[in-house]
């Protein structure tokens, strides 16, 4: 390997020299090379393991990498879901002193896959909205922070499982542009991108005969278009009403709180007779409901994980009357006595099929499932087994993110005794 090899990195791991650097990437040994789902690329791109972990490795041009690996780094900074950048690697040469070309190196996301991956036989028309909408959420939140993203598209996403929804995560970067704002032609530009990119790449699902014969691929890729202006309306438009409908503020504000977001700010104007109010979210910051689960437990979940464990959460302290303790307190004593046994609960050689947060959500409706089959309480130790042993068990590693669950069930709160309910878990 050439000494004049440059490795300008975000970590400290000298695990980094180790990887053949003087090999074209598609000749790396299988000894290096990670297997698992890649999305298309215009790039070619392949995941390697790296001190226990695994990397994604693209092949590009130096400015190119260095330029994506500091906006990525950016859009860390500001907190967008994204892939995490490792190093980018410049003055590659083979064994006879031949350039090679530059790479970017960045962490591959866990318990991800892009969207191609996610079907068994054929992908299915609530699926494929599904991602859909978790797009239009990823690209809400990118044109809020001024991102172009300029090439949008389920290719360029990493898809993880969402308590029966999906979270998006933004993989490519190399078209993007960060300014002061965008103007609405920048952000309908890319909406009519990402709306033809989506309508391609799902008719070529189709023409492979990949899709439900329900799936209409033009109908589904519109819907990216319609899931973004209500979004984006909703977090930015203006409000106006009367002043005696002053609850109106509050119902604005937790709207936007079950859709995921927090406002730091709000514009409030009054008329000159001060009978109309003018309301409109200044600041809005997405994961409330992810930063309330990591503020009170200190788990780190999706957005939709999050709101179905402070469920769980809510319904022990509303089921054992501990509304009038600390909530902290609370929330530890159900972290330590319900969440973190079911979490111990499931044997070790399964323990990678599933983010914990995840598991314990699909745990629930198992249970709920079960419980309404059988016209019965169906105590938490038996949900739990019986979860392991009959779905659990039988899922491939990469297949924990097929043929998922959709829509949102809503469960009533039951009500058992705290003796019964620490001797489930």
């Amino acid at each position: 390997m050439s000494g004049s090899l440059n490795i300008t990195s975000a970590i400290v791991d000298p695990a980094l020299l180790d990887l053949p650097w003087n090999r074209p990437l598609d000749t790396w040994p299988d000894d290096t090379i990670a297997s698992l789902p890649k999305g298309i690329s215009r790039h070619l791109v392949r995941f390697a393991h790296l001190s226990g972990y695994v990397i994604a490795v693209k092949e590009t041009s130096v400015e190119l990498a260095k330029r994506e690996y500091e906006m990525l780094r950016t859009l860390q900074r500001l907190d967008v879901p994204c892939v995490d950048p490792i190093a980018v690697i410049t003055n590659r040469t083979d064994d006879d002193g031949e350039a090679l070309e530059a790479v970017l190196v960045t962490r591959h996301l866990k318990f991800s896959l892009p969207y191609r991956a996610l079907y068994s036989q054929t992908l299915r028309p609530e699926t494929a909205t599904r991602l859909v909408d978790a797009l239009a959420v990823l690209l809400v939140r990118l044109h809020m922070i001024g991102f172009f993203w300029g090439d949008v598209s389920l290719s360029n996403t990493l898809f993880r499982r969402d308590a029966g929804a999906f979270a998006a995560y933004l993989v490519d970067a190399e078209t993007g542009q960060l300014y002061n704002g965008l103007s609405n032609g920048q952000r309908e530009n890319d909406l009519e991108i990402a709306r033809v990119n989506i309508a391609g790449e799902l008719l070529d699902l189709a023409a492979g005969g990949r899709t439900d014969e329900a799936l209409d691929p033009l109908a589904v890729s519109d819907g990216i278009v319609a899931a973004y202006r209500t979004l984006w309306v909703e977090l930015t438009g203006s409000e106006s009403f009367a002043s005696t409908e002053r609850w109106r503020i509050n119902d604005r504000v937790e709207r936007l709180n079950n859709l995921g977001f927090d406002i730091e700010e709000l514009a409030i104007r009054t008329d000159d007779s001060g009978t109309e109010v003018r309301i409109q979210p200044k600041v809005v910051d997405a994961g409330h409901h992810s930063r309330r689960l990591l503020r009170l437990t200190g788990l780190d979940a999706q957005e939709n994980q999050a709101r179905r464990l402070l469920n769980d959460l809510d319904s022990y302290s509303a089921t054992f009357h501990k509304k009038d303790r600390d909530e902290e307190m609370v929330a530890h004593e159900w972290l330590a006595t319900v969440f973190e046994p079911v979490v111990r609960a499931v044997p070790k050689d399964l323990k990678g099929r599933l983010e914990p947060a995840e598991m314990f959500h699909q745990m629930l409706e198992h249970r709920w499932y079960r419980s309404q089959n059988e016209h019965r309480d169906v105590p938490l130790t038996e949900a739990v087994s019986s979860y392991i042993d009959t779905v659990l068990r039988h899922r491939r590693d990469e297949a924990t993110m097929l043929d998922p669950m959709t829509g949102t069930f809503t469960r009533p709160t039951e009500i058992i005794d705290e003796s019964d309910w620490r001797s489930r878990v």
